[in-house]
């Protein structure tokens, strides 16, 4: 498992982001605790229906907020108090601000320094996002719209947790650029054409081509357009009969690992989706399962990539790595990364792009 470190990448372990923690479902009155950026978490829904996100442990003791159920405030249903958490241990209240709010046993005011670390919380598209900088400012680019999500005609998607990876997010990224992989692991043959371009936060690949998982033998190539929002947010549109819309979320939990998601959404003919249209997005997101389960087993079993040896008809896996840069350095250089990379690369060797073409 190599680190950020053997990769280059810039001076921060994590990267700046935007990054998803959890489903929405998964979050209620019962604190739970979560591990992400080398830190552990504990994720509540308040009674005012927000969700938090606050560092683990209790300045007072270290005791973890969330790992008990035997303590009479968890038994006594105090653990969450309006939007305020309670330690199971000496029951020392704490605010969403982070801040002590309450000793109960003590009239003496919570000392300024119990305070525990919150972070910034959005709920969208049926997901828990924070923002994660190592330089504690405030986001610098948007969350997603996901403007799909409770629109007319669409099947909301349900997102899969895929589990841990042990690796780096840089080997997961790198499929954006990586032409080469397309037919032997996915069988896209008759590949009409591979682009790339990056922008600012963004970086996109256009694809057309078949795809054997996805599509079947013999079927019309298919159009992807697929991109990044930042370095944990991937979205990608299928075009078709039924168009598709599907997230892939990722978040280190340590410096060479990361958990995954999935999700998927599909366009159907009625504008409230009947029982056989959500039946029918349910089998297309099978599917997209089952092709992105090809990635993950290879990332999976393979050693890390610090160095691609890049040979013609590969992607551009220079430039995809000179911007993912921008997101591991200091926000003041993010231009600078971008400068470096920003416009559209055509990787040879398909029929619009074919290699009779290069001078």
């Amino acid at each position: 498992m190599a680190t950020t470190a053997d990769y280059g990448l810039g001076e921060f372990t994590f990267p700046r982001g935007w990054f998803m923690v959890a489903t929405s479902e998964e979050v209620t009155n019962t604190p739970i605790g979560v591990r992400y950026f080398g830190e552990e978490l504990v994720l509540y829904r308040g009674h005012s229906g927000r969700v938090f996100l606050i560092e683990a442990f209790c300045p007072h003791m270290g005791t973890h907020l969330a790992k008990n159920s035997t303590s009479y405030v968890v038994r006594d249903k105090e653990h969450v108090e309006g939007d305020n958490i309670r330690c199971p241990y000496h029951g020392w209240r704490f605010g969403p601000d982070g801040r002590c709010n309450e000793i109960p046993y003590s009239p003496s005011p919570p000392p300024k320094a119990a305070c525990l670390k919150s972070w910034k919380v959005v709920e969208r598209a049926g997901v828990v996002w924070t923002w994660y900088d190592a330089e504690n400012g405030e986001p610098d680019y948007d969350l997603p719209a996901f403007e799909a999500f409770d629109a007319p005609y669409w099947v909301n998607w349900k997102i899969d947790c895929l589990g841990t990876l042990n690796s780096h997010p840089q080997e997961v990224v790198d499929n954006m650029t990586d032409k080469g992989h397309l037919e032997p692991v996915h069988g896209s043959v008759d590949m009409v054409s591979f682009e790339n371009e990056f922008d600012g936060v963004v970086c996109r690949q256009i694809l057309a081509a078949g795809h054997k998982t996805l599509a079947g033998s013999g079927a019309e190539p298919m159009t992807n357009d697929t991109w990044y929002t930042g370095p944990g947010i991937l979205q990608s549109v299928m075009i078709g009969e039924y168009p598709s819309h599907m997230l892939i979320a990722h978040t280190p939990v340590d410096d060479g690992s990361v958990k995954v998601w999935y999700g998927l959404m599909v366009k159907v003919k009625n504008e409230k989706p009947t029982g056989a249209d959500i039946a029918l997005a349910k089998q297309y997101e099978v599917a997209g399962v089952d092709a992105f389960a090809q990635d993950f087993e290879i990332w999976g079993n393979k050693r890390p990539c610090i160095n691609p040896m890049m040979v013609k008809g590969d992607g551009p896996f220079d430039k995809l790595r000179i911007w993912y840069k921008q997101f591991y350095n200091p926000r003041a250089r993010a231009g600078e990364f971008q400068t470096r990379v920003n416009g559209k690369y055509t990787t040879r060797g398909t029929a619009t792009a074919p290699w009779d073409a290069v001078a």
